[in-house]
This record gives structure tokens, C-alpha cells and sequence, in this order.
């Protein structure tokens, strides 16, 4: 098995993952990822002796909040080019 993490072999997510993890949980990209939780968008990690992870809950919820959002206004380029909300 070598250096591999028990984790890496699973096929089922960890509860708490790192920032790598937690990103491509989200199918984004870390500096992505980060920017969200910088923005508030996404839960901000919890500390553990040194180490930041994120609760899989937390994110699962913050998805769906993100789901039941509001849309953001067309913006007048949309207006000219004639786009339909989705």
C-alpha cells in the first residue's frame, strides 16, 4: 500500500476534508474554493491542532442555500443581446 491514506482508497468522502479535498468535493478549484470561503459564501473551515479542514455537512448545506439563492439581475448586455433568464 506504501505512503497512500486509508482515505485516498475509500469510496465514500471523509466527514472533514482539507481545502484540496473539500474543492474537488465541489468540483472547483482550490484557489476558487478559498475565494468563496474568503467571500462568505462557502462555511469557513474548522481548526484542529494546526491543521483547517471542512465539514462535508457544512459544505452540503451550503450548497443547497446556494441552490434556493436568489438570481442576480440581468445586467443591460443582457437586455441588448436579448438573453432569457434560466
Amino acid at each position: 500500500m506504501g505512503n497512500r491514506k486509508l482515505a485516498d482508497g475509500l469510496a465514500y468522502p471523509p466527514r472533514a476534508m482539507r481545502a484540496d479535498r473539500a474543492a474537488a468535493y465541489l468540483d472547483m478549484s482550490s484557489s476558487s474554493f478559498l475565494k468563496l470561503v474568503d467571500e462568505g459564501v462557502l462555511p469557513a473551515g474548522v481548526h484542529i491542532k494546526g491543521m483547517v479542514v471542512w465539514d462535508r455537512f457544512d459544505l452540503d448545506n451550503a450548497f443547497e442555500n446556494l441552490k434556493t439563492r436568489p438570481r442576480a439581475r440581468r445586467n443591460s448586455m443582457d437586455e441588448v443581446l436579448g438573453l432569457d433568464d434560466e
